[in-house]
């Protein structure tokens, strides 16, 4: 059974000071409202935002390096896609091509996002993991032409906390919450557990 692709856009990264280290990478559907955000670590956050931003370090960072090793052999990435989504943990493969030879190369979802930057690729994932993982922001449709936002820093009251205690009702409440403050972190933490419950 073939799986229907969706093209992504890199919307921009948030950062929570309550979780030392903890970014939110978010994604949108190219031709919809839907937007996934994805927790990462500090190293691929700001190797993602220095490319966001148009900037050069003096030296090369580690997806630098890839890059210029990979164009030394003739090596492209021609996209990059996220195909699988378990236990709130993205899964995504790096689609590779030398002369007529396509390769699958396994990756962490923030390395082939950084890497998709790099080599000027698209970003794709599926209906299902969309339909499962994505939230939908209705209130800012005059945004919807924008496919990078800037980093934004987005501070909280308290942590992610405990939700296991609320009602579905309470979390899906929280939810609308968190998405209308852009505390996508937050509104990650709380879709994982709705997720968990409806699983």
């Amino acid at each position: 059974m073939s799986r229907k692709k969706i093209k992504l856009n890199i919307l921009g990264l948030s950062y929570s000071q309550t979780q030392s280290g903890a970014y939110a990478l978010v994604l949108s559907e190219e031709d919809g409202e839907r937007r996934i955000p994805i927790i990462i670590g500090g190293v691929e956050a700001q190797s993602i935002a220095i490319k966001l931003e148009g900037l050069e370090p003096p030296r090369p960072l580690t997806h630098d390096l890839f890059l210029n090793f990979s164009k030394s052999f003739s090596i492209e990435i021609t996209e990059v896609i996220i195909y699988k989504l378990e236990e709130g943990i993205f899964y995504s493969e790096l689609v590779c091509k030398k002369g007529d030879e396509q390769l699958h190369i396994d990756s962490r979802t923030s390395d082939a996002v950084a890497l998709a930057l790099r080599f000027a690729c698209p970003i794709y994932t599926y209906e299902d993991i969309i339909e499962k993982a994505g939230i939908v922001l209705d209130f800012d449709k005059k945004e919807e032409g924008h496919s990078i936002m800037p980093i934004e820093k987005v501070e909280s009251d308290k942590p992610g906390g405990d939700y296991e205690s609320k009602t579905i009702e309470e979390l899906q409440s929280a939810l609308n919450d968190a998405i209308m403050a852009e505390d996508y972190e937050k509104a990650s933490q709380i879709r994982d557990e709705i997720n968990r419950r409806e699983s």
